[in-house]
């Protein structure tokens, strides 16, 4: 390939099959891959279940593979398509040609004659995916940082990275599409503009969507664990978080001094204090069982325990961060500062990347799995497993504590979403 180095392992193929004149091979490349199409976003949001073609001067149709998308920008959005869509939707009044990353060495021109469309349908219906696989690690060579501290921030994002199928360290994000983005952080987040993006992303970044109780638990046996060096029995870990529950509820009921006065206590009721207790001592029960789980399947050592569920959040809020830019919500400027923020706020608080993976499964379990080992964990559990063992995980590659470093090297562009 000279000195050109394929942007994805979705371009390298496409450039090997083109050069060993294999075109068998590159449709099937085509048929696996999405298939990018430029649109005016005031056109996509005045019609957001379409798609639009429209042809070059010379009269061509071009779509762009993942790796070959440029920097998102205000005016213009990209949606894909399978080249199976484009078989059924090419009608005889349309461009002759449909051009594939043109100006690349990966780039090819496309006669769309009935029997090349018949051609395309047939290597669509064979494809054995579309694209991206989920499960695995997927990179961009050029137009991604692979190291660094925005590396970082990105990998720390990386558990749903590799579940969905996605670019790790594409913070140049276009997702599936500028609608189908749209469409999953309106239904999994609420989100549906840009004040609940940067609001949402903020709660992220502040670990303030975990539940406080799920922190204050792990809090008390971090405290344990520090004063007594080593392991806390579950009994002692219930009934010093107990005894911290009553010492609270005792001191709101005495009245405080203030420089406006005297405030009036406000004595919480038994019964609701009591339901706490025993609420935090089912947690414990529950974050334990969990926890020798996770042992079993070596998602932590032998002796393990979980520091922090923060993790979670941390690890969303670089996925949010993209997800803002895919969606045009945020700026790439914006986006950068929150993986930045996530990456340290990580570093802070957990001392491995092992460490930091397993509090994210635990804050996603405790959420979602309700202890039945279902497909949450089992699914969390093998992004665990690919990204501590697959030779080009960033984090086999990317040291948890960063030197300093100069700038990363770049951008580039691009469901589970919790």
């Amino acid at each position: 390939m000279g000195t050109w180095i394929a942007p994805s392992v979705i371009e390298r193929e496409l450039y090997e099959a083109k050069n060993a004149g294999d075109w068998a091979a590159y449709f099937d490349v085509l048929a696996r891959a999405q298939l990018y199409l430029v649109q005016p976003r005031v056109q996509s949001d005045a019609h957001p279940g379409s798609v639009f073609f429209h042809p070059t001067p010379d009269r061509m149709i071009v779509v762009r593979t993942a790796g070959m998308l440029p920097a998102p920008t205000p005016e213009t959005v990209f949606e894909s398509r399978s080249l199976g869509w484009f078989s059924t939707v090419w009608a005889a009044g349309d461009p002759a040609f449909l051009a594939v990353n043109p100006g690349s060495p990966a780039e090819a021109y496309l006669t769309t004659t009935p029997a090349d469309l018949a051609r395309w349908r047939a290597h669509a219906d064979a494809a054995p995916c579309y694209g991206l696989p989920g499960g695995k690690v997927h990179a961009l060579f050029t137009g991604g940082p692979l190291h660094g501290d925005i590396a970082h921030g990105l990998a720390v994002g990386a558990h749903l990275a590799v579940t969905n199928g996605e670019f790790w360290n594409a913070l140049a994000y276009h997702g599936s599409g500028y609608q189908h983005e749209r469409r999953r952080v309106a239904k999994s987040w609420g989100i549906t503009d840009r004040a609940d993006w940067l609001a949402t992303l903020e709660e992220l970044l502040n670990t303030t969507v975990v539940s406080p109780v799920w922190e204050f638990a792990l809090r008390v046996r971090r405290v344990l664990a520090s004063d007594f060096a080593g392991p806390v029995d579950v009994e002692h870990w219930r009934h010093a978080a107990e005894a911290s529950m009553r010492r609270n509820a005792e001191r709101a009921a005495e009245p405080q001094l203030t420089p406006d006065g005297v405030t009036v206590a406000r004595p919480r009721p038994a019964a609701e204090v009591e339901g706490e207790i025993a609420g935090v001592k089912r947690l414990i029960g529950r974050i334990a069982r969990y926890e020798q789980r996770f042992r079993a399947d070596g998602l932590l050592p032998e002796d393990g325990w979980v520091r922090s569920v923060e993790a979670w959040d941390l690890g969303r809020a670089s996925q949010m961060a993209r997800w803002g830019i895919g969606c045009r919500y945020g700026t790439l400027h914006e986006a950068e500062k929150a993986v930045l923020r996530a990456g340290e706020s990580a570093r802070g608080t957990y001392r491995s990347w092992e460490e930091f993976s397993a509090g994210y499964v635990l804050g996603r379990c405790l959420h979602f799995d309700e202890e039945e080992f279902g497909t949450w964990y089992t699914g969390a559990l093998a992004a665990h497993v690919t990204l501590t063992t697959d030779p080009a995980s960033p984090w086999r590659n990317i040291p948890w504590k960063c030197p300093a470093s100069g700038p990363a090297s770049g951008t580039g562009s691009g469901t589970d979403l919790g």
